[in-house]
């Protein structure tokens, strides 16, 4: 058996992703799973302690731009988050790479980074330890529930959420989502009412079919591992343990069986 196809390389195109010293000692892609807090404790910078304003929602509108915290002076603009196309105006001057936290919106420690561009919706939650890269957006209601690692141009969206996990650049989780334990590609989409399960029923680790092979992740939790591209249906469900090539495409409604599945695979 080509046992490289389980490595994080063939998954991803890693040379683009700011967080793929991650993958750097990793046997399998799941793997970089059990590197995460590591990988967060070694590399985290937060930057929202300045705030002080944890663990309730907050008070007004708050943006952060050139080491500053702004209160006032802004007008939003808006614009599409992820295109980059987002704009405020601060002190007259249109601005595109400022951080951007709504009234309603609530950081639970300071164990957090926001890049650039990026902006927090109302009624969304985060948790530390957790990086959140330029130009992601956070809906409203969203809950990220720490020991995440999301890309650039990402979306969390209205009432998904995700824990220990990592989304590269791109990925896009619009609505209705849970992600547990799971990595999500480059521009990755899930549709809406997408879960990718991380737990068996059964007390035992999570095996992942390979060919004739079944090999033990060691893993009690682990979800879905999405290749490059990969595009799921609205209302389907990853089994624990699952892992799709680049370029799979997942039909609506579907319950994808846990195992490998090849690049470009149709599931249906």
């Amino acid at each position: 058996m080509d046992f490289s196809k389980l490595e994080a390389a063939s998954f991803f195109d890693l040379d683009s992703f700011g967080h793929s010293a991650l993958f750097d000692h990793c046997r399998y892609v799941w793997d970089g799973l059990r590197g995460i807090k590591d990988y967060l404790k070694e590399h985290l910078q937060g930057n929202v302690a300045a705030l002080g304003c944890f663990r309730q929602p907050l008070p007004q509108s708050i943006v952060l731009w050139q080491g500053r915290i702004w209160r006032e002076g802004f007008e939003f603009l808006n614009g599409d988050v992820t295109k980059g196309s987002f704009r405020l105006l601060i002190q007259g001057e249109e601005i595109g790479d400022a951080v951007v936290l709504y009234a309603g919106s609530v950081l639970w420690d300071e164990q957090i980074f926001l890049g650039p561009g990026s902006v927090v919706e109302p009624g969304a939650l985060i948790q530390g330890p957790t990086i959140i890269g330029a130009h992601t957006e956070v809906r409203q209601g969203a809950y990220v529930r720490g020991s995440c690692i999301i890309g650039d141009r990402c979306v969390v969206g209205h009432t998904t959420e995700i824990k220990a996990s990592i989304m590269f650049d791109d990925a896009k989780a619009g609505h209705f989502a849970y992600i547990g334990d799971s990595i999500l590609g480059n521009a990755t989409n899930l549709g809406a009412g997408t879960k990718l399960a991380n737990l068996k029923i059964q007390a035992s680790t999570i095996r992942v079919k390979f060919g004739s092979d079944s090999i033990d992740t060691g893993l009690r939790k682990f979800g879905a591992i999405l290749g490059d591209q990969v595009e799921i249906g609205c209302n389907a469900v990853t089994n624990p343990g699952t892992a799709l090539g680049k370029g799979c495409l997942v039909f609506p409604v579907t319950s994808v069986p846990s195992g490998y599945h090849e690049p470009l695979s149709t599931v249906r």
